[in-house]
Protein backbone atom coordinates (compact mmCIF):
# COMPACT_ATOMS: atom_id res chain seq x y z
CA UNK A 1 0.00 0.00 0.00
CA UNK A 2 2.72 2.25 0.73
CA UNK A 3 4.30 2.08 -2.50
CA UNK A 4 1.25 2.95 -4.44
CA UNK A 5 0.57 6.33 -2.55
CA UNK A 6 4.09 7.17 -3.05
CA UNK A 7 3.97 6.63 -6.71
CA UNK A 8 0.92 8.41 -7.05
CA UNK A 9 2.26 10.99 -5.21
CA UNK A 10 5.33 11.50 -7.64
CA UNK A 11 3.39 11.03 -11.01
CA UNK A 12 0.90 13.60 -10.02
CA UNK A 13 3.58 16.25 -7.71
CA UNK A 14 5.72 15.63 -11.51
CA UNK A 15 2.41 16.31 -13.81
CA UNK A 16 1.92 19.63 -11.82
CA UNK A 17 5.21 20.65 -12.02
CA UNK A 18 5.35 20.07 -15.27
CA UNK A 19 2.70 22.58 -15.66
CA UNK A 20 5.02 24.95 -13.90
CA UNK A 21 3.20 24.66 -10.81
CA UNK A 22 3.86 23.97 -7.05
CA UNK A 23 4.26 19.53 -6.61
CA UNK A 24 1.46 20.36 -3.51
CA UNK A 25 -1.45 20.49 -5.69
CA UNK A 26 -0.42 17.22 -7.07
CA UNK A 27 -0.15 15.84 -3.30
CA UNK A 28 -3.48 17.45 -2.67
CA UNK A 29 -4.81 15.68 -5.99
CA UNK A 30 -2.99 12.36 -5.20
CA UNK A 31 -4.94 12.43 -1.22
CA UNK A 32 -8.52 13.41 -3.52
CA UNK A 33 -7.36 9.95 -5.87
CA UNK A 34 -6.51 7.74 -3.52
CA UNK A 35 -10.01 8.61 -2.02
CA UNK A 36 -12.10 8.58 -4.63
CA UNK A 37 -10.77 4.83 -5.72
CA UNK A 38 -10.78 3.70 -2.08
CA UNK A 39 -7.24 3.33 -1.61
CA UNK A 40 -6.42 3.89 1.68
CA UNK A 41 -2.78 4.04 3.10
CA UNK A 42 -2.57 2.53 7.23
CA UNK A 43 -1.85 4.58 10.15
CA UNK A 44 1.93 4.48 9.22
CA UNK A 45 0.65 7.61 6.44
CA UNK A 46 -0.96 9.32 9.93
CA UNK A 47 2.48 8.96 11.54
CA UNK A 48 4.36 10.37 8.29
CA UNK A 49 2.50 13.56 8.46
CA UNK A 50 2.59 13.93 12.28
CA UNK A 51 6.53 13.63 11.43
CA UNK A 52 6.69 16.50 8.51
CA UNK A 53 4.48 19.18 11.21
CA UNK A 54 7.08 18.51 13.77
CA UNK A 55 10.19 19.22 11.01
CA UNK A 56 8.39 22.00 9.82
CA UNK A 57 7.83 23.69 13.44
CA UNK A 58 11.57 22.50 14.53
CA UNK A 59 12.58 24.40 11.17
CA UNK A 60 10.88 27.31 11.87
CA UNK A 61 12.24 27.68 15.57
CA UNK A 62 15.80 27.31 13.87
CA UNK A 63 14.77 30.73 11.89
CA UNK A 64 13.44 32.49 14.93
CA UNK A 65 14.85 35.71 15.52
CA UNK A 66 13.24 37.31 18.40
CA UNK A 67 14.47 40.89 17.69
CA UNK A 68 13.27 41.40 13.86
CA UNK A 69 9.85 39.53 15.02
CA UNK A 70 9.51 42.59 16.80
CA UNK A 71 9.96 45.09 14.63
CA UNK A 72 6.38 47.52 13.66
CA UNK A 73 6.94 46.83 10.07
CA UNK A 74 7.07 42.72 10.75
CA UNK A 75 4.81 42.09 14.32
CA UNK A 76 2.50 45.35 13.42
CA UNK A 77 1.68 44.38 9.66
CA UNK A 78 1.47 40.47 10.72
CA UNK A 79 -1.08 40.94 13.49
CA UNK A 80 -3.17 43.12 12.39
CA UNK A 81 -3.61 41.35 8.72
CA UNK A 82 -4.58 38.36 10.67
CA UNK A 83 -7.07 39.74 12.67
CA UNK A 84 -8.38 41.56 9.71
CA UNK A 85 -8.58 38.83 7.69
CA UNK A 86 -10.15 36.47 10.37
CA UNK A 87 -12.78 39.24 10.69
CA UNK A 88 -13.68 39.45 7.27
CA UNK A 89 -13.61 35.49 5.81
CA UNK A 90 -15.62 34.90 9.15
CA UNK A 91 -18.21 38.06 8.87
CA UNK A 92 -19.37 36.86 5.41
CA UNK A 93 -19.33 33.20 6.09
CA UNK A 94 -21.82 34.34 8.65
CA UNK A 95 -23.79 36.82 6.16
CA UNK A 96 -24.03 33.74 3.56
CA UNK A 97 -25.10 31.31 6.30
CA UNK A 98 -27.87 33.95 7.13
CA UNK A 99 -28.85 34.36 3.34
CA UNK A 100 -28.55 30.77 2.65
CA UNK A 101 -28.90 28.68 4.90
CA UNK A 102 -28.33 24.76 3.61
CA UNK A 103 -25.58 22.56 2.60
CA UNK A 104 -22.68 23.45 4.10
CA UNK A 105 -23.29 26.54 5.52
CA UNK A 106 -26.34 24.92 7.35
CA UNK A 107 -25.48 25.31 11.08
CA UNK A 108 -22.83 27.67 10.82
CA UNK A 109 -22.09 29.56 14.03
CA UNK A 110 -19.52 32.20 15.00
CA UNK A 111 -17.12 29.85 16.60
CA UNK A 112 -16.90 27.78 12.90
CA UNK A 113 -16.85 30.82 10.94
CA UNK A 114 -13.90 32.56 12.74
CA UNK A 115 -12.16 29.08 12.58
CA UNK A 116 -12.33 28.77 8.67
CA UNK A 117 -11.51 32.72 8.77
CA UNK A 118 -8.49 31.87 10.54
CA UNK A 119 -7.41 29.55 9.01
CA UNK A 120 -8.03 31.73 5.59
CA UNK A 121 -5.83 34.56 7.35
CA UNK A 122 -2.57 32.62 7.15
CA UNK A 123 -0.03 32.81 3.88
CA UNK A 124 1.94 30.08 3.10
CA UNK A 125 5.62 29.77 4.09
CA UNK A 126 6.43 27.17 1.86
CA UNK A 127 5.50 29.09 -0.84
CA UNK A 128 7.05 32.02 -0.31
CA UNK A 129 10.22 30.52 0.82
CA UNK A 130 10.27 28.79 -2.35
CA UNK A 131 10.22 31.78 -4.45
CA UNK A 132 12.60 34.43 -2.40
CA UNK A 133 15.08 31.30 -2.81
CA UNK A 134 14.45 31.10 -6.55
CA UNK A 135 14.73 35.21 -6.78
CA UNK A 136 17.99 35.03 -4.42
CA UNK A 137 16.00 37.70 -2.08
CA UNK A 138 15.85 36.03 0.80
CA UNK A 139 18.30 38.80 2.38
CA UNK A 140 16.59 41.52 0.89
CA UNK A 141 14.19 43.68 2.98
CA UNK A 142 11.01 42.85 1.62
CA UNK A 143 12.58 39.40 1.40
CA UNK A 144 13.08 39.42 5.27
CA UNK A 145 9.97 41.25 6.66
CA UNK A 146 8.06 38.33 4.58
CA UNK A 147 9.83 35.82 6.35
CA UNK A 148 9.25 37.81 9.73
CA UNK A 149 5.13 37.97 9.38
CA UNK A 150 5.55 34.38 8.50
CA UNK A 151 7.11 33.27 11.33
CA UNK A 152 4.59 35.64 13.73
CA UNK A 153 1.54 33.93 11.60
CA UNK A 154 3.37 30.30 12.57
CA UNK A 155 3.63 31.05 15.55
CA UNK A 156 0.20 31.82 16.38
CA UNK A 157 -0.84 28.74 14.38
CA UNK A 158 1.49 26.91 17.11
CA UNK A 159 -0.50 28.93 20.13
CA UNK A 160 -3.66 27.67 18.68
CA UNK A 161 -2.63 23.98 18.36
CA UNK A 162 -1.28 24.18 22.54
CA UNK A 163 -4.41 25.56 23.32
CA UNK A 164 -6.62 23.03 21.33
CA UNK A 165 -5.26 20.27 23.52
CA UNK A 166 -7.97 21.29 25.46
CA UNK A 167 -6.32 20.23 28.87
CA UNK A 168 -4.62 22.08 31.64
CA UNK A 169 -0.66 21.38 31.54
CA UNK A 170 0.69 18.89 34.26
CA UNK A 171 2.33 20.93 37.11
CA UNK A 172 5.98 19.40 35.80
CA UNK A 173 5.13 21.64 33.01
CA UNK A 174 7.18 24.55 35.52
CA UNK A 175 10.13 22.21 35.40
CA UNK A 176 10.48 23.57 32.05
CA UNK A 177 11.51 27.23 32.46
CA UNK A 178 15.24 26.72 33.13
CA UNK A 179 15.38 25.27 29.39
CA UNK A 180 16.55 28.47 27.75
CA UNK A 181 19.54 27.84 29.62
CA UNK A 182 20.17 24.69 27.92
CA UNK A 183 21.38 26.11 24.71
CA UNK A 184 24.92 26.00 25.19
CA UNK A 185 24.44 22.04 25.73
CA UNK A 186 22.54 22.10 22.26
CA UNK A 187 25.21 23.87 20.45
CA UNK A 188 27.58 21.93 21.99
CA UNK A 189 25.72 18.56 20.61
CA UNK A 190 25.40 20.34 17.13
CA UNK A 191 29.32 20.99 16.99
CA UNK A 192 30.39 17.27 17.85
CA UNK A 193 27.67 15.88 15.43
CA UNK A 194 29.45 17.46 12.43
CA UNK A 195 28.07 16.97 9.47
CA UNK A 196 25.65 14.40 7.11
CA UNK A 197 24.51 11.45 8.89
CA UNK A 198 24.93 12.71 12.51
CA UNK A 199 24.20 16.23 12.06
CA UNK A 200 20.28 14.73 11.03
CA UNK A 201 20.41 12.24 13.59
CA UNK A 202 20.95 14.75 16.12
CA UNK A 203 18.27 17.57 14.49
CA UNK A 204 15.71 14.80 14.43
CA UNK A 205 16.73 13.81 17.72
CA UNK A 206 16.15 17.42 19.21
CA UNK A 207 13.02 17.78 17.04
CA UNK A 208 11.57 14.31 18.54
CA UNK A 209 12.71 14.48 21.87
CA UNK A 210 11.44 17.95 22.39
CA UNK A 211 8.00 17.01 21.15
CA UNK A 212 7.50 14.09 23.60
CA UNK A 213 9.01 15.88 26.65
CA UNK A 214 6.25 19.06 26.15
CA UNK A 215 3.91 16.13 25.82
CA UNK A 216 5.28 14.23 28.82
CA UNK A 217 4.10 17.53 30.79
CA UNK A 218 0.65 17.63 29.29
CA UNK A 219 1.48 20.74 26.60
CA UNK A 220 1.20 20.02 22.90
CA UNK A 221 3.92 17.90 21.03
CA UNK A 222 4.24 20.67 18.09
CA UNK A 223 5.09 23.25 20.70
CA UNK A 224 8.29 21.19 22.06
CA UNK A 225 9.24 20.40 18.34
CA UNK A 226 9.09 24.77 18.43
CA UNK A 227 10.72 25.12 21.22
CA UNK A 228 13.66 22.88 20.46
CA UNK A 229 14.55 24.24 16.92
CA UNK A 230 14.67 28.14 19.20
CA UNK A 231 17.61 26.44 21.30
CA UNK A 232 19.34 25.45 18.52
CA UNK A 233 18.92 28.71 16.77
CA UNK A 234 21.78 31.31 16.41
CA UNK A 235 24.69 28.66 16.73
CA UNK A 236 27.09 28.11 13.82
CA UNK A 237 25.76 25.04 12.76
CA UNK A 238 21.91 25.93 12.55
CA UNK A 239 21.71 26.92 9.19
CA UNK A 240 23.62 23.79 8.31
CA UNK A 241 21.16 21.61 9.69
CA UNK A 242 18.07 23.62 8.36
CA UNK A 243 19.15 22.32 4.92
CA UNK A 244 20.15 19.10 5.99
CA UNK A 245 16.76 18.20 7.37
CA UNK A 246 14.63 20.14 4.48
CA UNK A 247 14.60 17.26 1.96
CA UNK A 248 13.37 15.10 5.31
CA UNK A 249 10.93 17.38 6.03
CA UNK A 250 9.30 17.92 2.47
CA UNK A 251 8.91 13.99 2.06
CA UNK A 252 6.99 13.91 5.67
CA UNK A 253 4.75 16.44 4.52
CA UNK A 254 3.79 14.55 1.17
CA UNK A 255 2.13 12.44 3.59
CA UNK A 256 0.45 15.87 5.28
CA UNK A 257 -0.94 17.30 2.23
CA UNK A 258 -2.50 13.35 0.89
CA UNK A 259 -4.40 13.20 4.74
CA UNK A 260 -6.21 16.32 3.74
CA UNK A 261 -7.13 14.85 0.47
CA UNK A 262 -8.27 11.95 2.14
CA UNK A 263 -10.27 13.58 4.56
CA UNK A 264 -13.00 13.90 1.65
CA UNK A 265 -13.83 14.51 -1.90
CA UNK A 266 -14.59 18.06 -3.46
CA UNK A 267 -18.22 18.83 -4.97
CA UNK A 268 -19.52 21.31 -6.76
CA UNK A 269 -20.25 22.93 -3.54
CA UNK A 270 -17.12 23.23 -1.63
CA UNK A 271 -15.32 24.03 -4.79
CA UNK A 272 -17.52 26.89 -5.49
CA UNK A 273 -16.79 27.69 -1.59
CA UNK A 274 -12.88 27.36 -2.58
CA UNK A 275 -12.84 29.61 -5.52
CA UNK A 276 -14.98 32.19 -3.85
CA UNK A 277 -11.87 32.14 -1.15
CA UNK A 278 -9.44 32.60 -3.97
CA UNK A 279 -11.67 35.77 -5.73
CA UNK A 280 -11.14 37.44 -2.12
CA UNK A 281 -6.92 37.30 -2.60
CA UNK A 282 -6.79 40.52 -3.82
CA UNK A 283 -8.34 41.88 -1.10
CA UNK A 284 -5.54 40.04 1.22
CA UNK A 285 -3.10 41.62 -0.79
CA UNK A 286 -4.06 44.97 -1.50
CA UNK A 287 -4.14 44.90 2.45
CA UNK A 288 -0.49 43.94 3.15
CA UNK A 289 -0.06 46.17 0.43
CA UNK A 290 -1.56 49.24 2.52
CA UNK A 291 -0.15 47.76 6.14
CA UNK A 292 3.34 47.63 4.69
CA UNK A 293 3.48 51.29 3.25
CA UNK A 294 1.11 52.56 6.83
CA UNK A 295 4.58 51.24 8.33
CA UNK A 296 6.63 53.07 6.70
CA UNK A 297 7.85 50.61 3.70
CA UNK A 298 8.54 52.08 -0.07
CA UNK A 299 5.67 50.94 -2.08
CA UNK A 300 8.10 48.58 -4.24
CA UNK A 301 9.38 46.63 -1.17
CA UNK A 302 5.26 46.66 0.05
CA UNK A 303 4.03 45.62 -3.53
CA UNK A 304 6.69 42.29 -3.57
CA UNK A 305 6.28 41.96 0.36
CA UNK A 306 2.16 41.48 -0.48
CA UNK A 307 2.38 39.21 -3.56
CA UNK A 308 4.82 37.02 -2.34
CA UNK A 309 1.62 36.86 0.94
CA UNK A 310 -1.12 36.51 -1.60
CA UNK A 311 -1.55 33.23 -0.97
CA UNK A 312 -3.08 30.29 1.36
CA UNK A 313 -1.17 28.22 3.58
CA UNK A 314 -0.50 25.01 4.78
CA UNK A 315 -0.78 26.10 8.42
CA UNK A 316 -4.44 27.02 7.45
CA UNK A 317 -4.69 23.56 6.74
CA UNK A 318 -2.73 21.87 9.86
CA UNK A 319 -5.36 24.88 11.74
CA UNK A 320 -8.21 23.16 9.86
CA UNK A 321 -7.05 19.53 10.68
CA UNK A 322 -7.31 19.97 14.22
CA UNK A 323 -10.51 21.81 14.28
CA UNK A 324 -11.89 18.95 12.26
CA UNK A 325 -10.29 16.04 14.37
CA UNK A 326 -11.48 17.93 17.51
CA UNK A 327 -15.36 17.86 16.46
CA UNK A 328 -15.30 22.01 15.68
CA UNK A 329 -15.60 22.15 12.05
CA UNK A 330 -17.45 19.46 9.57
CA UNK A 331 -14.91 17.81 7.47
CA UNK A 332 -16.15 19.68 4.53
CA UNK A 333 -14.29 23.06 5.62
CA UNK A 334 -11.11 21.02 5.20
CA UNK A 335 -11.67 20.16 2.00
CA UNK A 336 -13.25 23.75 1.02
CA UNK A 337 -9.84 25.52 2.54
CA UNK A 338 -7.32 22.58 0.78
CA UNK A 339 -8.70 23.61 -2.42
CA UNK A 340 -8.70 27.08 -1.96
CA UNK A 341 -4.70 26.68 -1.45
CA UNK A 342 -4.57 24.88 -4.45
CA UNK A 343 -6.24 27.57 -6.44
CA UNK A 344 -4.31 30.59 -4.48
CA UNK A 345 -0.96 28.97 -5.62
CA UNK A 346 -2.05 28.22 -9.02
CA UNK A 347 -2.96 32.10 -9.19
CA UNK A 348 -0.05 33.48 -7.33
CA UNK A 349 2.55 31.76 -9.53
CA UNK A 350 0.95 33.25 -12.58
CA UNK A 351 1.27 36.77 -10.90
CA UNK A 352 4.97 36.16 -8.92
CA UNK A 353 6.19 36.13 -12.08
CA UNK A 354 5.38 39.45 -13.60
CA UNK A 355 5.95 41.50 -9.97
CA UNK A 356 9.01 43.82 -10.91
CA UNK A 357 7.15 44.20 -14.44
CA UNK A 358 3.56 45.40 -12.74
CA UNK A 359 6.10 47.79 -9.82
CA UNK A 360 7.34 48.91 -13.42
CA UNK A 361 4.36 50.13 -14.41
CA UNK A 362 2.28 51.30 -12.11
CA UNK A 363 5.16 53.22 -10.38
CA UNK A 364 3.85 56.43 -9.85
CA UNK A 365 0.27 55.21 -8.79
CA UNK A 366 1.72 52.82 -6.19
CA UNK A 367 4.24 55.68 -4.77
CA UNK A 368 0.70 57.63 -3.93
CA UNK A 369 0.81 55.23 -0.28
CA UNK A 370 4.06 56.08 0.36
CA UNK A 371 4.42 58.04 3.77
CA UNK A 372 7.07 61.09 4.00
CA UNK A 373 8.66 58.99 6.76
CA UNK A 374 10.86 55.93 5.91
CA UNK A 375 12.19 52.85 7.79
CA UNK A 376 16.51 53.52 8.06
CA UNK A 377 16.39 50.70 5.79
CA UNK A 378 14.50 52.71 3.09
CA UNK A 379 16.23 56.06 3.23
CA UNK A 380 17.50 57.10 0.10
CA UNK A 381 21.76 56.54 -0.24
CA UNK A 382 23.69 59.49 -0.79
CA UNK A 383 27.13 58.40 -2.51
CA UNK A 384 28.84 61.60 -2.44
CA UNK A 385 31.53 62.34 -5.13
CA UNK A 386 32.07 58.33 -6.08
CA UNK A 387 32.68 57.48 -9.26
CA UNK A 388 32.00 54.17 -9.59
CA UNK A 389 29.08 51.78 -8.30
CA UNK A 390 29.33 48.31 -7.60
CA UNK A 391 25.86 46.39 -7.34
CA UNK A 392 25.99 43.09 -5.37
CA UNK A 393 28.46 42.62 -3.51
CA UNK A 394 29.22 38.41 -3.46
CA UNK A 395 32.47 37.12 -4.76
CA UNK A 396 32.77 38.78 -8.02
CA UNK A 397 31.45 42.32 -6.43
CA UNK A 398 33.88 41.90 -3.88
CA UNK A 399 36.80 41.48 -6.67
CA UNK A 400 35.36 44.41 -8.38
CA UNK A 401 35.37 46.67 -5.61
CA UNK A 402 38.87 46.00 -4.35
CA UNK A 403 40.06 46.51 -8.33
CA UNK A 404 38.42 49.52 -8.39
CA UNK A 405 39.76 50.83 -5.28
CA UNK A 406 43.16 49.89 -6.30
CA UNK A 407 42.95 52.11 -9.55
CA UNK A 408 40.67 55.09 -8.20
CA UNK A 409 40.92 55.17 -4.04
CA UNK A 410 38.13 55.67 -2.14
CA UNK A 411 35.58 56.82 -5.66
CA UNK A 412 33.83 53.36 -5.60
CA UNK A 413 30.49 52.68 -3.49
CA UNK A 414 28.76 48.96 -2.74
CA UNK A 415 25.61 47.83 -2.67
CA UNK A 416 23.82 44.76 -1.36
CA UNK A 417 20.00 43.91 -0.80
CA UNK A 418 21.80 42.06 2.27
CA UNK A 419 22.56 43.85 5.56
CA UNK A 420 24.51 40.73 6.80
CA UNK A 421 26.74 41.35 3.44
CA UNK A 422 26.79 44.85 4.20
CA UNK A 423 28.16 44.72 8.03
CA UNK A 424 30.97 42.41 7.16
CA UNK A 425 32.54 44.62 4.30
CA UNK A 426 32.03 47.34 6.34
CA UNK A 427 33.94 45.90 8.86
CA UNK A 428 36.67 44.83 6.77
CA UNK A 429 36.71 48.37 5.61
CA UNK A 430 34.99 48.42 2.07
CA UNK A 431 32.50 51.02 1.92
CA UNK A 432 29.19 49.35 1.48
CA UNK A 433 25.60 50.75 1.87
Amino acid sequence: MELQWIGVAFLLGLAVRRLGQPPLLGFLAAGFFLELVGLRPDAALVELADLGILLLLFAIGLKLDLRSLVRPFVLGVASIHMVATTALFGGLLLGLAVLFPAGQLAGLGMREAALVGFGASFSSTVYAVKLLEARDDAGSLYGRASIGILIVQDLAAVFFLAASKGEWPSPWALALLPLPFTRPLFGRLLQLAGHRELLLLAGLSAALGGAALFELVGLKADLGALVAGLLCAGHGKSEELGKTLLSLKDVFLVGFFLTIGLTGLPTWETFAMALGFALLLPVKVGFFFWLATRFRLRARTSLLLSLSLGNFSEFGLIVGSVAVSAGWLAPSWLVTLALATGISFFFASLLDGRAFALYRARRERLARFERPERVSEEEPVQVGQAEVLVFGMGRVGTHAYDHVREALGEGVVGFDVDDRVVARHCEEGRRVV
